[in-house]
């Protein structure tokens, strides 16, 4: 599904990403790790087609075709999604406003018709009973006056919704109880699929104890410096990231 080859990527000058290579097949969950500093939300946000950030050589593919010709919104089109580590609020739009609009200008890159306001309002309804939310949440602005916790809840209700087709987590566990580190893993164990992917960029192997990932690599200095398999992440755990060898 996706395919990354020799990628370079630098913000304001300065490189992140120094020949990052990484292949995601179609329904596989893959997690990055790795120290602060090592380009895992700098990727995330070159995915996702952030502006600030600047491919300086390297490819992206996704189903084949050219990923880094789309623009974001494209890409948004294309299927793909992105959880932000620190969602920001959108004052004045509501959440079902949101969700309406993304919702639909998905469904029109499927060739599918929109939702009408009562199917909108019934899909989000069952997604907010997933994600342990108020209906409440659905007129309040994106993210204003959430929690931590809320906000990351709220970006799992928009990939419900959404169903993309690849899904990018980065750090969805950072600042959750047990509680809501749950509701993140069985929202995306039911959500996978042999037609849709996961990346998961994480610190901490319990967010892999409740998503159990295909295959684990750990990313420093802007490369993937190893991958293997849950194993890896153990090693993590027991030795630290000295222990791995680039």
């Amino acid at each position: 599904m996706l395919k990354i080859s020799d990628l370079h990527a630098s913000i304001d000058g300065t490189e992140i990403l120094k020949g990052l290579n990484l292949t995601i097949g179609t329904g596989e969950v893959h997690a990055i790790m790795g120290p602060n500093g090592s380009g895992k939300s700098t990727l995330t946000r070159v995915l996702s087609g952030d502006p600030r950030y600047e491919v300086t050589s390297g490819s992206v593919e996704l189903d084949g075709v050219d990923l880094l010709e789309k623009s974001a919104e494209d890409r948004a089109r294309a299927g793909l999604f992105l959880s932000y580590q620190y969602p920001v609020s959108v004052p004045g739009v509501s959440n079902i406003q949101f969700l309406k609009a993304a919702v639909n200008a998905r469904r029109a890159a499927l060739g599918e018709g929109p939702l009408d306001a009562l199917q909108l309002l019934e899909r989000a309804r069952e997604g907010l009973k997933t994600v342990n939310l108020d209906a409440s949440f659905l007129q309040r602005g994106v993210n204003e006056g959430f929690s931590g916790g809320e906000k990351k809840r709220n970006e799992l209700l928009q990939m419900l919704l959404l169903q993309p087709h690849l899904c990018l987590l980065d750090e969805a566990d950072s600042g959750l109880d047990i509680d809501a580190l749950k509701v993140v893993g069985d929202v995306v164990n039911n959500m996978r699929a042999p037609d849709r992917s996961f990346l998961l960029i994480t610190h901490y192997r319990r967010l892999l104890d409740h998503i159990p990932p295909d295959h684990v690599h750990i990313l420093s200095a802007g490369k993937i410096i190893a991958s293997g398999g849950i194993e890896l992440a153990e090693e993590l755990e027991r030795n630290g990231y000295r222990g791995i060898a680039a």
